[in-house]
């Protein structure tokens, strides 16, 4: 009789100890790790119900959302420095894109303010002209009118300046119409 307790004990233990490896979340990034609706443990990196039409399929967190969105500093760090070179092919990838408008930005030279923050938000037709002037989305509180009209002027003409981009059909096709926010930051050292 003690033997069998002994054995249903370590049985129970093992079972125990290879449910927790199971659980494990793989540390791979985007690694796909196959699960049943069986499982009474949710899939990583989400999960799905029986009750929802379609497969059991993981969704992935891919670096770039739905929303392209994009901060650009005046002064960038010294680790992206690199991020700030514009490509010398035509656009291919966001990375390429985002490294053209980077390159694009030219803060103001009079009624500038350390710390002012605008965002905006426009489109790109195929041909990489824009679909209509960038939208204003965000301007620091408290900042003086005039200061908001003279960061909003320098981000029409910079982005004018850099336009019509020169995106490859593959690119162009898929930016087409799709919003692009962008936040530009002046962390100048202004008045020193």
């Amino acid at each position: 009789m003690w033997r069998g307790i002994l054995l249903l004990i370590l049985l129970a233990i093992s079972t125990v100890a290879a449910d927790a490896q199971r659980r494990q979340i793989n540390p791979i990034p985007f690694a796909h790790e196959p699960c049943s609706v069986l499982d009474n443990r949710p899939c990583t990196p989400s999960y799905c119900s029986p009750l929802e039409p379609g497969p059991c399929i993981p969704e992935i967190d891919y670096p770039y959302g739905q929303n392209l969105q994009l901060t650009i500093v005046s002064v960038p760090s010294e680790s992206d420095r690199a991020k700030y070179r514009k490509p010398d092919h035509d656009l291919d990838t966001i990375g390429d894109l985002f490294a053209e408008l980077r390159t694009c930005w030219s803060p103001p030279a009079d009624n500038a303010r350390g710390g002012m923050q605008m965002s905006v938000r426009f489109s790109f037709n195929k041909a990489g002209g824009l679909i209509g002037p960038p939208r204003l989305t965000y301007a620091t509180a408290g900042v003086p009118a005039d200061t908001r009209t003279t960061y909003l002027n320098a981000i029409n003409a910079s982005l004018k300046a850099c336009l019509p981009l020169k995106f490859t059909s593959g690119l162009g096709g898929a930016l087409a119409g799709r919003p692009i926010a962008i936040r530009y930051v002046d962390n100048r050292q202004l008045g020193k």
